[in-house]
């Protein structure tokens, strides 16, 4: 669809959450007349409900917040499902059902880097627009970044040019409703994440492929299986990353392949044996396998926009986002690690794999997303160097479950403690931790069960491991 012009047109916004307030100045400034339908009172918003009505929105909100939804135009954020039933009787009704970002990937006039995955994605989505603004600085563009990270983007499309770059991270949630792919789309893999929100898993790993949907091209990771079928039948040309080489019976003609070969990250075209090196795995300050792999996939994404050397300087100097693998305070020998952005099994053993060489006391747990914590079991009773694992949250009797029926577990096997509260898990960690060992957080779990989310999860663990001094 165009860009709407909104005017003498009713937009209805499910939800009025931080992340929602540019859409609803936006709509506003462009003549819309909005209704914010939010569960919470506007009691409850307190100055967000003052400011949405100062600038001129009615609010709904409250129990029956859905009810009677009517209006030409509704903007779903991504924690609604489509299929609602009050959403799908406006539909029915005549209102058109989209978003910020179906509406933004429909008229964004810049390059657009799209990057999805079960893991990896912020990490990966950052090196790109990292990468990117090296290669900007060249031709006097600019980077916009956001999505599912950061800042939404339909409210700064006016800003953007035809030599610029968007690179937006993008949920499951997310692409459910759009239909619109970017320019360049990027699936760092796909795992069991979010069973308690989709249907199954075949609905998530649809909800991911969409945005394969009309791009030009895509990267895709070949050592997942889910996202190796993908690039089988993909409709553009597929670049296919792994650590080591792709076999040609892989690639379609029009395909490229990146992979590590002597400690070097090449590039090679289908079915040619020139390799073009890109990048020494060695530069990379990161930890772990799984860094290099999102190097693989932000090498592919930037490919052609990018230089060799930009990326070098990037992977010289990036030392990581915040919450993943942080470093936030060292004493008594002890070094305190939050990764509380690792919010499923497979991350935490990324993080594990990533710190094989140390011994480990490491904490697990938080909200449940009906995903199974057997490869969580697996990743922790293989490491070999762990001497703990603190479980709270509300997973925690899962997670133990999965662990202590684990045919590894026993004699020999690291302590397994329980801590209701979160600042107690803490602290336990803390205590069962020897001089020389690290203390990782690392949940395998959303935050929701009792923090807003992972940010502020990971917020309160530095604030209380900073004020420990062994």
């Amino acid at each position: 669809m165009a860009m709407p012009t909104f005017k003498n047109k009713t937009a209805v916004l499910l939800g009025a959450g931080v992340s929602n307030m540019p859409l609803a100045e936006y709509l506003l400034a462009k003549g819309a007349s909005l209704v914010v339908r939010d569960q919470k009172t506007p009691e409850e918003m307190g100055e967000r409900a003052q400011k949405l009505r100062a600038l001129g929105a009615t609010i709904i909100g409250g129990p029956s917040y859905l009810s009677n939804i009517n209006g030409d135009y509704i903007f779903r954020s991504p924690g609604f499902r489509p299929d609602l039933p009050p959403i799908k009787e406006a539909v029915a009704g005549g209102a058109v059902l989209t978003s910020e970002m179906e509406l933004f990937l429909e008229n964004r006039p810049s390059t657009t880097i799209g990057i999805t995955g079960s893991d990896g994605k912020t990490t990966t989505t950052t090196l790109i627009s990292e990468i990117l603004r090296l290669a900007a600085k060249e031709k006097d563009a600019s980077v916009f970044l956001g999505g599912n990270i950061g800042e939404p983007m339909l409210h700064r499309i006016e800003s953007m040019g035809e030599r610029d770059y968007a690179v937006v991270e993008l949920s499951s949630f997310q692409l459910m409703t759009v239909n619109r792919a970017p320019d360049v789309a990027v699936i760092t893999n796909v795992t069991p994440n979010h069973l308690n929100w989709h249907t199954d898993m075949d609905e998530y790993i649809a909800a991911k492929a969409k945005i394969l949907t009309g791009c030009a091209r895509a990267v895709l990771n070949y050592e997942n299986e889910i996202t190796r079928e993908l690039a089988r039948t993909a409709p553009c040309p597929v670049t296919l990353f792994a650590h080591e080489p792709i076999p040609d019976s892989a690639l379609r003609p029009e395909d490229s392949a990146i992979y590590e070969r002597d400690g070097m990250i090449v590039f090679c075209l289908s079915n040619e044996t020139e390799e073009f090196p890109i990048l020494k795995s060695a530069d990379i300050l990161l930890l772990g396998r799984h860094n290099v792999e999102n190097y693989m996939a932000a090498i592919g994404a930037v490919r052609g926009y990018a230089s060799p050397e930009h990326i070098s300087a990037v992977a010289r100097t990036f030392r990581g986002v915040r919450h993943r693998l942080e470093l936030v305070h060292e004493t008594g020998g002890v070094s305190y690690y939050n990764s509380s952005i690792d919010s499923s099994p497979t991350r935490t053993a990324a993080a594990l794999s990533a710190m094989k060489n140390r011994s480990l006391v490491v904490i697990c747990g938080g909200y449940d997303k009906n995903i199974p914590f057997e490869p969580l079991a697996e990743a922790l009773l293989t490491h070999g160097n762990i001497r703990a694992v603190v479980l709270t949250g509300a997973t925690a009797e899962k997670i133990e479950d999965a662990i202590v029926s684990h045919p590894l577990f026993g004699e020999g096997a690291f302590t397994l403690h329980r801590e209701t509260d979160f600042t107690a898990a803490v602290l336990r960690a803390s205590d069962s931790a020897k001089t020389g060992d690290a203390v990782l957080l690392s949940p395998a779990c959303a935050s929701f069960d009792a923090f807003v989310n992972f940010e502020e999860r990971g917020n309160r663990f530095s604030e209380i491991v900073r004020a420990i001094e062994r």
